[in-house]
């Protein structure tokens, strides 16, 4: 009987190795299906952005809009703690001073438009009046839109 059972043994060992040699060839292809499957989401994702990008990508728009004046630098370029402290107590004291103007308090829409005249760059009213030197039928298509725009406004002014 010893024969037999040493048999026994070696095929029960045969077994588990088969078993154990099975399991992590399992464990092996769940593992490089779960690292594709992550590879293909990252590439959807990438994708994703990169359509969404496209979406907002407004370059094509750059020559329809002019070009800007020289642009304005900051003389801070970092802001540290000190400098940002500062900066809130300047708009803190500006944002109350336009609180308290009694102009935006009686309207505020009126204030900030008559603000926005005030600041405006005078460039861009000559641009406006060489536009309405154009044709007349597309001034006539011109203050056909503006009629129905100019309701609108109106109605949000009530």
């Amino acid at each position: 009987m010893t024969g037999s059972s040493k048999k026994h043994d070696l095929k029960s060992k045969q077994k588990l190795e088969k078993k154990i040699s099975f399991y992590t060839k399992v464990k092996d292809a769940v593992t490089s299906l779960n690292a594709k499957k992550t590879v293909s989401k990252q590439k959807n994702k990438q994708s994703r952005r990169q359509k969404k990008l496209k979406a907002y990508d407004l370059s094509a728009l750059s020559e329809f809009l002019p070009e800007p004046a020289a642009p304005e630098q900051k003389t801070e370029a970092k802001l540290n703690c000190k400098s940002r402290q500062t900066l809130v107590v300047q708009e803190s004291a500006h944002l109350k001073a336009v609180l308290d103007n009694p102009q935006f308090q009686l309207d505020p829409f009126a204030a900030i438009h008559q603000h926005l005249l005030a600041t405006q760059p005078p460039a861009a009213a000559k641009k406006d009046d060489a536009a309405g030197k154009q044709g007349k039928v597309s001034k006539d298509k011109k203050s056909r839109r503006k009629k129905g725009t100019s309701s609108i406004s109106q109605a949000m002014d009530i």
